[in-house]
């Protein structure tokens, strides 16, 4: 089987790279325009450089490669950039995943697995959280996503063509074995944030919020390993070729952690006592976001391998420690 991965070059498709390369005997190419991912984190896979949203080049690749099924990473993810800037979220996210789609489907390509996020929904008011949750995002971001997930499904009643979308919650972590890792500019998630802090490279790490209606008064999320979640995606291909329909499911581990849960687990792990201030609340941010993955587990079969939050962190800070990107 020959796999493209769209956004190889970034923190979850290296990574599910890298993990297909090593339990599968799939031929792997990547399609990266490396405006955000980094060509290190590419390892030896055949790179395909251009952009999403070029037709008359994604047809090109799609001609030379023939793949069998497409791994779909390349998007923008930062939430609060997607406020300022919802022309530039809307137009890569889902105006050229429609044009890239469209392309698979006129190259006959019947299976695709999409990275879709949690961000769908909103701040729902039930929790742990399930795939029949409505949805409703709060910021273009989830929305530019939330509209490839229905395009998907126009396309599965028009062609012979099937995917999952597989939304995730807070993927975190590093390759176990230290080779490549998160590498974001800039960073915005929690766990490297927090790890540069305890390195020296950030002054302070800020807590925002410590009156929700939590345990301790912090937001709680829920962290995956991106190596599970990259099993997650081998999972879901071999659903598909299973001739399995097309479909939704969280990536989480069902139970989450607090901000300062985050916090002291990393100062336990780095042995470093890094100062940590206190900041109002963020508009948008909900109290608890925690996945029921019941259906990911029980209908392709995924076991996760790496549901410890210590074990997180220190993948995270064995990266941090040894970055070479």
């Amino acid at each position: 089987m020959k796999i493209l991965i769209t956004g190889g070059a970034g923190y979850i498709g290296s990574h599910t790279a890298l993990y297909l390369k090593e339990n599968t005997n799939f031929e792997i190419a990547v399609l990266d325009n490396l405006s955000y991912g980094h060509k290190e984190a590419i390892n030896d896979f055949p790179l395909f450089k251009g952009n999403i949203g070029d037709t008359e080049f994604v047809s090109t690749v799609l001609s030379q490669f023939k793949p069998d099924a497409v791994l779909h990473f390349a998007a923008f993810i930062q939430v609060g950039e997607s406020v300022k800037k919802p022309f530039k979220y809307y137009k890569n996210n889902f105006i050229n995943t429609a044009l890239f789609l469209e392309q698979l489907v006129k190259h006959n390509i019947k299976y695709f697995i999409f990275s879709s996020t949690a961000a769908v929904y909103g701040t729902p008011k039930n929790v742990p959280i399930k795939e029949t949750t409505p949805l409703h995002p709060i910021n273009p971001y989830g929305k530019s996503k939330m509209f490839v997930e229905q395009l998907l499904q126009d396309l599965t009643m028009q062609f012979d063509f099937r995917y999952v979308a597989l939304r995730y919650f807070n993927a975190a972590g590093a390759d176990p074995k230290g080779r490549i890792g998160e590498s974001h500019n800039p960073e915005t998630h929690l766990i490297p944030l927090v790890l540069k802090t305890a390195k020296g490279e950030r002054e302070k790490i800020y807590i925002f919020g410590t009156d929700y209606p939590t345990p301790d008064g912090t937001a709680i999320r829920d962290y995956i390993h991106v190596t599970d979640l990259a099993d997650a995606h081998y999972k879901a291909l071999l659903y598909l070729f299973d001739k399995g329909k097309s479909d939704v499911y969280n990536c989480g581990y069902g139970k989450g952690y607090s901000v300062k849960e985050v916090i002291d687990t990393a100062k336990k792990v780095t042995g470093v006592n890094f100062t940590v201030e206190e900041a109002p609340r963020r508009p948008g941010d909900a109290p608890t976001l925690v996945a029921d993955s019941t259906k990911l587990q029980k209908t392709l079969n995924w076991l996760p391998k790496y549901d410890n939050l210590e074990f997180i962190i220190k993948t995270a800070w064995n990266w941090e420690l040894r970055r070479r990107f």
